[in-house]
């Protein structure tokens, strides 16, 4: 039974699940890994790991942290949201800026 959220699933997330399901599977027999195996070090069924390997969004992010860690692919997972390159945050940002600066009054109080 498909929850609500995996129904309201955007287009672009799923296909992003998707691709990621197909390079993980990709990566593993590259590696030579079973899905015995694979299954075996991610501590996950091996429907599980179907799931995995065709982008199932209702396996948790846990599960495919843990996938790709066991493929050595952790790497650009940090980067996914950095908000150092979030295009669209940055823009927001700087739509916020004031269009002027005043200088501040420095009021010298005796002590």
């Amino acid at each position: 039974m498909k929850t609500l959220a995996t129904r309201t699933l955007p287009r672009t997330a799923r296909n992003s699940l998707v691709k990621l399901g197909e390079d993980i599977a990709v990566a593993r027999k590259k590696r030579r890994i079973s899905t015995v195996s694979m299954a075996e070090r991610a501590f996950i069924s091996r429907g599980t790991l179907y799931k995995v390997e065709h982008g199932d969004p209702s396996v948790s992010m846990g599960v495919y942290a843990t996938v790709l860690a066991i493929l050595g692919l952790t790497e650009g997972l940090a980067q996914t949201a950095d908000r150092r390159i979030d295009s669209l945050g940055l823009d927001i940002d700087e739509e916020r800026l004031p269009r002027k600066v005043r200088a501040r009054r420095w009021s010298h109080k005796s002590p």
